[in-house]
């Protein structure tokens, strides 16, 4: 794909979705934090039925922690993984506390030293609670990435760093939402909707022919 093309791409996302953003519903870092901890391996959907229920009894992390781990897992065993997730989220509500006074850290390495924060967690956070430029690859970026041209790679690091090389500067804040919803309802793994793709000129691998 093309520098030109790469604008194009972007300018056609930004017109449809001026302000993109995630799906997971929250009104803190903190509470974001624990639905993106939440998210691995299951749905928004189900991750903010969960959370709906979870945040009006407890969304910081002491409330969280006066829960206990039993019942953190009450309100969250709808959730896949819920028995290894509560256990991160206490350890992690305890390390918030003991380091950061209950505030989530706003830089990389404090974040992905939280227990169950890896690299694409931390970066969701930083872009969405805290406005940073970071893209967070996963699965649906991963593949939009590599089925358009855009940024190819064999792991999620080197699509994240082709990312961040080849987009634009302008559009880099929204872009990590931008390529979510079209790899969530647009360039799907099984069915992609080429037909009303509205890149698809630009595509470098479109299923669908022409």
């Amino acid at each position: 794909m093309t520098e030109e093309d790469i604008v194009t791409l972007f300018q056609r996302w930004q017109t449809a979705h001026p302000e993109p953003t995630t799906e997971l519903r929250f009104n803190s870092p903190f509470e974001l934090l624990i639905a993106v901890m939440l998210s691995a391996q299951a749905t928004d959907i189900s991750v903010n039925k969960a959370t709906a229920r979870l945040f009006a009894v407890a969304n910081t992390p002491t409330a969280i922690l006066d829960l206990g781990e039993d019942g953190l897992k009450a309100y969250i065993r709808t959730i896949g993984l819920f028995n290894s997730k509560a256990r991160h989220i206490i350890q992690t509500c305890e390390l918030l506390l003991q380091r950061h006074a209950g505030q989530v850290p706003q830089d990389r390495a404090a974040l992905e030293a939280l227990p169950g924060v890896g690299r694409k967690t931390a970066n969701v956070i930083l872009n969405t609670a805290f406005g940073q430029p970071t893209i967070a690859v996963d699965t649906h970026i991963f593949r939009v990435a590599n089925r358009t041209g855009l940024a190819p790679g064999n792991t999620p690091l080197a699509v994240e760093q082709r990312l961040l090389a080849v987009v634009p500067e302008a559009y880099r804040q929204h872009a990590h939402h931008w390529l979510i919803l079209h790899g969530r309802y647009v360039c799907t793994a099984r069915k992609p909707q080429c037909a009303s793709c509205g890149i698809r000129d630009l595509c470098a691998n479109p299923v669908m022919p022409p």
